[in-house]
């Protein structure tokens, strides 16, 4: 019993804030079938504070380096934000204004800082994480070995590759996935070229910092 405790913890350990991430945005699209209006405003904040904690939680286990070819990372990350706004940025698509809008409350109040704060926080931090910890360290791995802490990180098959790859993708929304399969890809070729999990992490994290930028001065809140 304890033997296969131990066993299956670095499985929970990398998959465990991904599900609960997953389950927490369930509860706010079944609020919303509920007839539960705005329920995002606090289930979102919810998220980042229990997942961010599980990370922070299970923080020695990652084993996190520095991250390694900073330009080349820094230089994925931008081509990622590029392939993400192009379609209305460069090609006249319409203007994505419905979404996650912190303006529901009066600008500069406190639940309009604590709302948008919170945002940037989930966006630029635990997404991030969550999402790199799980995809590149776990699955990527995974699908090459059941004992994938034995595989080493970036390690590259093009089964495992692909199926991320299109998984990626499949997590977002639907008028999101062109752009997340391409993103998915250069994730994924960060790690492989790389062979660093903080490198991944830091570039989904800049993408997703100037992304939030963008919104906030294009007002298209539908990106979030």
């Amino acid at each position: 019993m304890h033997q296969t405790l131990v066993k299956n913890l670095p499985l929970r350990i990398y998959c465990a804030p991904f599900v609960l991430f997953l389950l927490l945005i369930g509860l706010t699209d079944l609020l919303k079938w509920l007839g539960v209006s705005n329920s995002q405003y606090w289930v979102f904040p919810l998220q980042t504070l229990v997942c961010g904690g599980l990370v922070l939680f299970f923080w020695r286990q990652y084993r996190l380096a520095l991250p390694r070819q900073l330009l080349f990372t820094v230089a994925a990350a931008l081509l990622v934000l590029g392939i993400w706004v192009s379609p209305q940025a460069l090609f006249g698509r319409p203007p994505r204004l419905d979404g996650f809008d912190p303006t529901v409350f009066p600008p500069g109040s406190f639940s309009y800082w604590a709302t948008l704060g919170f945002r940037f926080l989930r966006l630029a931090v635990v997404v991030p994480f969550v999402e790199e910890i799980f995809w590149r360290g776990f699955l990527l791995r995974y699908l090459i070995k059941e004992d994938f802490e034995s595989v080493p990180f970036g390690t590259f098959t093009w089964f495992s590759f692909s199926f991320v790859t299109v998984c990626f993708m499949l997590e977002h929304q639907q008028a999101d996935f062109p752009a997340a399969f391409v993103t998915g890809i250069l994730y994924n070729g960060i790690a492989i070229r790389t062979r660093s999990l903080s490198s991944c992490i830091l570039a989904h994290a800049l993408t997703n910092l100037l992304l939030g930028f963008y919104i906030l001065a294009t007002r298209q809140w539908g990106f979030w």
